[in-house]
């Protein structure tokens, strides 16, 4: 029942899955913002699971199963060592990047995330302030997002305390 022609869709899966996940790791991912980059190629392989590249002149039904459910376990195998070993997910997704900290941008971390000064007071403004020289922390997370902490945003975001007056009614603070 299981062919060596499907041993060879296994093989040709896992090579493709391999090969887009590590080209997005280094081509970057400011494009992914909300998915993971093992999730982008998951989605874009699992739709292309019966394709060429990866089931060969197999274009069976047989052969997409193969193909998909070969991509169904590399992903879930890949979510576990991204889970369980952190130096396995540094690898894979790197490590946040600090680009401002009080103010000042860190132009090494922004040449390394390729993030344009434009882009970051992008995202600056996006967070409700208005200059970079009001950001308290500008961190390029892994997945692409740009997270931006300040005082602006404190001032702006705290929860108003409730304390219980004596006759029963609540006292905002």
């Amino acid at each position: 029942m299981f062919s060596n022609s499907y041993l060879n869709v296994i093989i040709s899966s896992a090579t493709i899955y391999i090969f887009i996940s590590v080209a997005f790791r280094i081509f970057g991912k400011k494009e992914l913002a909300q998915l993971s980059v093992l999730d982008i190629v998951f989605v874009l392989l699992i739709s292309n699971a019966v394709q060429n590249a990866m089931v060969g002149s197999d274009t069976s039904l047989i052969g997409g199963i193969v193909a998909a459910g070969t991509l169904f376990l590399l992903n879930y195998l890949f979510k576990f060592l991204l889970y369980r070993f952190k130096v396995f997910s540094k690898f894979v997704e790197g490590e946040p990047l600090i680009l401002v900290v009080e103010g000042k941008v860190k132009d090494r971390n922004m040449r390394k995330a390729e993030i344009s000064t434009d882009e970051l007071l992008e995202a600056v403004h996006e967070h409700g302030v208005q200059s970079i020289r009001d950001v308290n922390l500008a961190v390029f997370e892994v997945d692409g997002n740009i997270s931006v902490m300040s005082d602006d945003y404190k001032r702006r975001s705290v929860n108003k305390v409730v304390k219980k007056k004596k006759n029963g009614r609540f006292h905002y603070r």
